[in-house]
């Protein structure tokens, strides 16, 4: 069997094959596994360079993270408590929401607390107390659904800036159905949508309620998720080729053939079943040669991805007045998101080293004679590309600028490092899950062959791995059928 692509998903459906009588062979066109999990040093500090946390409360994971060896470096957060930047303030994100939906619009809610909203957009979100349930036919945008029932300043402040810090997306591109799910589901059941949104959250009061007894949402590794590819790798038994681009994927009688390589010394490999654990567009030009798939082909070639770049940041922390009074006081906050509408290059920070106390410590380990706090700011949305054509000072001292006006940050830091992700957000806009099964359609009529990863039924880590061992599941279950004598 070929798995096609060395990111975690490829990586995971490579290990769940373990154990089993197939000969697996991991090919990635790239100098390095992984994909968007990558670790380097700032600062003297090994820090995440793509994706720092995962959901605690999905379990592939964990799982995963776990059957590898390193369960005994996972640490939760100090803090998850964060804050939006916007209407010329550092304000609080309310804690009773759902991707920015707000469950409560009391006149002494936490809503109307946060400031986020002018008065005049908080008396337009209370409206979807009084408003008629709105029908929705098939799927729709969120600015769409969201808009009708709040207002567009919830939209604008609120859901807007959290959903374009997961999918780097716009919320009336962005899917309904495919990136509130949850809300998708609930919300025929309510008159009002904040009633939808209270349905999904712990009651007021109850555990896990309020931050200081809420369970961990996030987890990481003590040494950054960065180190999960290579100990998936590793225990998955697979070989591993990178450097090795698959430019061809054709039937044969018996499976499938791929070709590897450039045009001038190509290689050809012969495997029974082929996972295709690819971005969407990469998985789309292998299909378009096989017989029977140009739908799904052209399902796939219609997933736009977004690009954007993480720029690191390390700074004493007297110097970054925000973090260190909050630290001094008790209330420390973990980041903050910045909404489109305030026309800023940086649409998301992660004060990393007080999210992740363990990185705080990391320090020490460098000599400083005083904390080091890491920043890790997001820059690009999808439509704005061109403010990734900076060159990485440029972008570093971009980001730097945004966040001395936020926080307060003085002077030049001690350390950056700037990660460009081209291409590597999937944008799950309206349609999407109408796409994906179009997708899974016509690649489940070939025999033997699979897809898994980010562009199907979600970002995140979890979801990634979930794709992959379903992936493994169908191509094994296929391999276990052709073996089986005739009766």
């Amino acid at each position: 069997m070929v798995i096609v692509g060395g990111g975690i998903a490829g990586l995971a459906a490579a290990f769940f094959l373990r154990g089993e009588p197939v000969r697996v062979t991991v090919l990635e066109g790239s100098p390095r596994l992984g994909g968007k999990l990558s670790v380097s040093e700032v600062a003297g500090i090994a820090v995440d360079e793509g994706a720092e946390a995962l959901l605690v409360r999905r379990p592939e994971g964990t799982g995963l993270i776990r059957d590898v060896g390193l369960g005994d470096q996972l640490v939760t957060p100090g803090t998850t408590s964060s804050a939006i930047w916007t209407r010329d303030a550092m304000r609080p994100l309310p804690r009773r929401q759902f991707m920015g939906v707000p469950a409560d619009l009391a006149d002494d809610g936490d809503l109307a607390r946060s400031g986020v909203l002018s008065p005049e957009g908080l008396a337009r979100a209370r409206q979807d107390l009084d408003l008629p349930a709105t029908p929705r036919d098939g799927d729709t945008a969120v600015a769409a659904y969201v808009g009708a029932r709040f207002g567009d300043e919830v939209v604008e402040r609120l859901v807007d800036p959290l959903l374009g810090g997961v999918y780097a997306g716009r919320s009336e591109d962005l899917s309904f159905e495919a990136t509130l799910g949850p809300l998708a589901a609930a919300a025929p059941a309510h008159r009002s949508l904040s009633g939808a949104v209270t349905s999904l959250l712990p009651a007021a009061g109850e555990p896990g309620a309020d931050p200081p007894t809420r369970p961990a949402v996030f987890t990481t590794l003590s040494g950054g998720l960065g180190a999960l590819p290579a100990a998936v790798a590793e225990a998955s038994g697979a070989v591993i080729r990178t450097r090795a681009t698959v430019r061809e994927l054709a039937r044969t009688a018996t499976g499938w053939r791929l070709t590897v390589g450039s045009a001038a010394a190509p290689e050809e490999i012969t495997a029974d079943a082929v996972v295709l654990a690819l971005p969407a567009r990469p998985a789309a030009r292998l299909l378009g040669g096989v017989p029977g798939t140009s739908a799904a082909a052209a399902a796939l070639g219609g997933i736009e991805y977004a690009s954007m770049a993480i720029v690191t940041l390390a700074y004493p922390r007297s110097r970054v007045p925000a973090i260190r009074d909050a630290v001094a006081q008790g209330a420390p906050r973990s980041g903050y998101l910045v909404p489109a509408v305030e026309k800023r290059a940086v649409k998301a920070v992660t004060f990393s080293t007080v999210k992740w106390p363990h990185l705080v410590r990391a320090t020490a380990a460098t000599g400083a004679t005083e904390p080091v706090d890491l920043i890790r700011c997001s820059i690009g949305r999808i439509g704005e590309e061109g403010v990734l054509q900076r060159d990485d000072r440029e972008l570093a001292d971009l980001a730097a600028a945004d966040l001395a006006e936020a926080t307060g940050a003085q002077g030049d830091p001690l350390d950056s490092r700037v990660t460009r992700w081209g291409g590597g957000l999937p944008q799950y806009t309206v349609g999407h899950l109408d796409r994906i099964a179009a997708i899974r359609a016509g690649v489940d009529a070939q025999p033997g062959l699979a897809v898994c990863g980010a562009a199907y039924d979600g970002l995140g880590i979890p979801a990634c791995i979930a794709t992959a061992r379903t992936a493994a599941e169908r191509t094994l279950g296929y391999l276990r059928a052709r073996s089986r004598p005739a009766v």
